[in-house]
């Protein structure tokens, strides 16, 4: 049986649009509920945002970001383009993209809801205690571990359902966990945590 999110174009630009917008809404979220307490608690060096297409966005806390909608446009761009394009030349690529792009989506997601819970627990007195910060410089590698971990678990998956929207998944927490981590290598750690006292 086909697989309708799979063999159609316009429930999966759906999907993605919708997590990705999301994905928008929530890192707001978050940025807006972290100096309501949590800052006290957990320092993040830099920007809360680690993706720098958006850091400027993030940290002026703009509800409307041109470079999302631009790249809201592009990325269904790509996708529509995958479909129309490549299914003509016999090339099934969109499966492979679509699973790139939303199980991506759906690993930052889950970082999403932890940071809401904590931060929200964080701001409640007594609930979290003491004080720990983050040079920059490890927050991306903890990112880059995080979505390392992403793809073992998608890549274990395809090892029995055998899915290029896995192999998709897979192959974009692997690129994006190689890019964290080379952000890491090149972040000046310390320079603006907060002096102990």
């Amino acid at each position: 049986m086909d697989n309708f999110f799979l063999t159609n174009l316009w429930p999966g630009l759906a999907v993605w649009s919708l997590l990705y917008i999301s994905d928008f809404v929530l890192t707001m979220w978050g940025a807006r509920l972290y100096p309501r307490g949590a800052n006290e608690i957990v320092v993040f060096e830099g920007s809360y945002e680690l993706n720098p297409v958006f850091q400027k966005d993030v940290d002026a806390l703009r509800s409307i970001s041109p470079r999302f909608i631009l790249m809201l446009v592009v990325s269904n761009s790509a996708l529509a383009w995958s479909w129309y394009s490549l299914s003509k030349l016999e090339l099934n690529l969109y499966p492979f993209l679509i699973g790139a792009f939303v199980l991506l989506e759906l690993t930052i997601h889950t970082r999403h809801f932890r940071n809401l819970f904590l931060f929200r627990a964080m701001a409640q007195p007594g609930l979290v205690r003491g004080r720990i910060e983050y040079a920059r410089s490890y927050s991306l590698r903890m990112s880059s571990y995080e979505l390392f971990t992403f793809a073992a678990l998608y890549l274990c998956v395809f090892g029995f359902v055998e899915s290029s929207f896995l192999l998709g998944g897979t192959f974009s927490c692997l690129v994006n966990g190689i890019g964290h981590g080379r952000l890491a290598g090149k972040a000046k750690s310390g320079s603006s945590l907060a002096p102990q006292e």
